[in-house]
């Protein structure tokens, strides 16, 4: 049998682990991963024995985004509708249904946190990184604006602007100053911190942790943050439309690695930063 692609474990009383197991492809976000990454979660929060849910990644990264050669046979997690901007609306409401789960999530960034990635990161309830973590949304130089524009509501319109203009990376330490993690360890350490944390979290009883996580996600929303993600995924439809998106898309037909190495030469990082 295949291994599985998330990995699942209680490192303590109550808490329950989901590690994302695609190392050797930085754990892309294919449609089975995703499937089994909600399976998993929605079992985590009907478990009365879970009371919080962390999620890391295998290998050198938390996540390097979607699955950009995604495998034809794979079904994904839901139907994707054929209608423009199907992919957006589809990936939003993943990210939405785990910030309807009773149970809080925590996420557990190392490494590659980017574009899909970012997004899993910012559905979960907290965010703690590696100080050296980098942390980005490098498809907005070549095929389109986020699937879920999270940018504005976790860091405010300055700092928002300058990712959207740049698709420049953050370190672990920068996205805690921007507001988009809570606290950055030095990776060696993550592991225990990210841990004791959620040792914490599940000392709250879960009827009451459920309304503390509610408090949080219906102020947010009163304030528009679903509405205004559901807006900017309409904006990332007509993306795709584009000369500049539809010239990347021919050159990514050729050769997905050759096309992202182009997207990113000129600015010389991601994959094409000297060490």
């Amino acid at each position: 049998m295949a291994e599985p692609l998330v990995l699942i474990d209680d490192p303590a009383p109550r808490v329950r682990r989901l590690t994302l197991n695609r190392p050797t492809k930085r754990n892309a976000l294919s449609h089975g991963l995703r499937t089994e990454l909600f399976d998993a979660l929605r079992s985590a929060d009907r478990s009365p024995d879970v009371g919080a849910v962390i999620i890391r990644g295998a290998g050198s990264c938390f996540s390097a985004g979607y699955d950009l050669a995604q495998d034809p046979g794979e079904r994904p997690p839901w139907t994707i509708s054929p209608a423009d901007g199907g992919w957006a609306r589809h990936v939003l409401q993943g990210w939405f249904e785990m910030m309807d789960l009773s149970i809080p999530l925590v996420a557990q960034v190392h490494g590659y946190c980017l574009a899909g990635g970012t997004e899993l990161a910012t559905a979960c309830d907290l965010v703690y990184v590696a100080d050296d973590a980098e942390i980005g949304y490098p498809p907005v130089r070549s095929m389109s604006s986020p699937d879920m524009g999270w940018h504005v509501w976790l860091m405010g319109m300055r700092r928002a602007m300058e990712a959207m203009l740049t698709g420049d990376s953050m370190s672990g330490a920068e996205a805690v100053e921007a507001g988009f993690a809570n606290r950055a360890f030095a990776a060696a350490e993550l592991d225990a911190e990210v841990l004791a944390v959620a040792e914490r979290i599940v000392k709250v009883p879960a009827d009451l942790q459920a309304l503390n996580k509610r408090v949080v996600h219906r102020a947010m929303e009163s304030m528009g943050m679903r509405n205004g993600m559901r807006a900017t995924a309409d904006i990332n439809a007509i993306g795709f439309h584009q000369p500049s998106s539809i010239e990347y898309h021919r050159k990514f037909a050729e050769g997905v690695t050759s096309a992202l190495t182009a997207r990113d030469d000129d600015f010389g990082d991601y994959r094409t930063k000297s060490d």
